[in-house]
């Protein structure tokens, strides 16, 4: 996979929030509902960027939905609760006649935590500890049972799972509650507590064995040793972030979002992003198995020439 700074992918990317079914023009357009993700989560920061882009050019307004991630995103957008929604690639499973994609927009890094005096040194490891795998309705949650998977231990035995958000499952990790916890977003993600109480644990050896077991949708990738200030370069698992809408979505306004996306890209990269997360711009039309949405690939189409 291609990376490029993060000012310079997202020139090229395209994450769209799109949908409306039914709602006519209001001032500023259009109403497209975003199911996002966590507060302190990339999908949360990046949603509300996409947001006040999105209001100052007035062709579409989006409204940022708050979620705990992927699963939850695409359970709403299936029951026509949101108009468009951010997930995990391998959290899309049998959606795909119901759903189109309006880009391939950036990677997510599979962060495993614990606290800095942990003797945890790999998923390995993990076999009688106490995990925190993610909120319930997470990309973290079913990614994380792969993993574990992958690694040789049963999430029903060989450890004990939680399902809590973030910011608990920090407070629980630090107070010793939990022994690990899982989290898919940004790098770095600022609310996590490293190196000051809390380290990565590498799980880049896992990474081919994800692929052969689960398919192409994960990568091997590094979270260098500057992403958390004072911290030490780890390899991870990545895995590619779709931007989702209805079907039934007009295509004037898919092309409106991604036309934004693809010319305003360089206000909508969270500050505390690190560039190795974006995609080469190539990459953006690369949905599969979600074909994009007609008035996305028309605005790909020109854009590219």
């Amino acid at each position: 996979m291609m990376t490029m700074g993060r000012r310079g992918f997202l020139a090229l990317t395209g994450v769209a929030a799109v949908g409306i079914a039914g709602c006519g023009p209001s001032a500023g357009g259009p109403v497209v509902r975003l199911a996002s993700g966590e507060v302190g989560g990339f999908y949360y920061a990046f949603a509300g960027l996409l947001a006040a882009a999105a209001a100052q050019e007035g062709d579409v307004r989006i409204e940022r939905v708050t979620t705990s991630g992927s699963q939850e995103n695409l359970a709403m957008l299936a029951r026509g609760q949101v108009d468009a929604a951010l997930a995990l690639s391998d959290s899309v499973g049998d959606t795909t006649d119901r759903v189109l994609a309006l880009g391939r927009v950036y990677e997510n890094y599979l962060q495993l935590v614990v606290r800095s005096d942990s003797v945890i040194g790999s998923v390995a490891q993990l076999r009688g500890a106490r995990v925190n795998l993610g909120a319930d309705g997470s990309g973290a949650a079913l990614t994380g049972d792969r993993i574990l998977r992958v690694a040789g231990l049963n999430p029903e035995g060989d450890v004990q799972v939680s399902h809590r958000p973030l910011r608990t499952a920090m407070a629980e990790l630090a107070a010793g509650e939990v022994d690990a916890l899982l989290w898919a977003g940004g790098v770095p993600t600022s609310v996590l507590e490293i190196p000051a109480r809390m380290r990565l644990v590498d799980m880049g050896d896992l990474a081919v064995p994800m692929r052969e077991r689960f398919g192409p949708v994960y990568d091997r990738v590094e979270i260098p040793a500057d992403a958390y200030p004072g911290g030490v370069a780890v390899h991870t698992i990545g895995v590619a972030n779709l931007l989702l809408a209805a079907a039934s979505m007009p295509e004037d306004v898919a092309a409106s979002i991604v036309e934004l996306l693809v010319y305003q890209a360089d206000s909508l990269v969270p500050t505390e992003a690190a560039g190795t997360q974006f995609l080469d711009g190539r990459s953006l039309i690369g949905t599969a198995p979600i074909p994009l949405h007609p008035g996305a690939a028309d605005v790909y189409r020109r854009w590219h020439g």
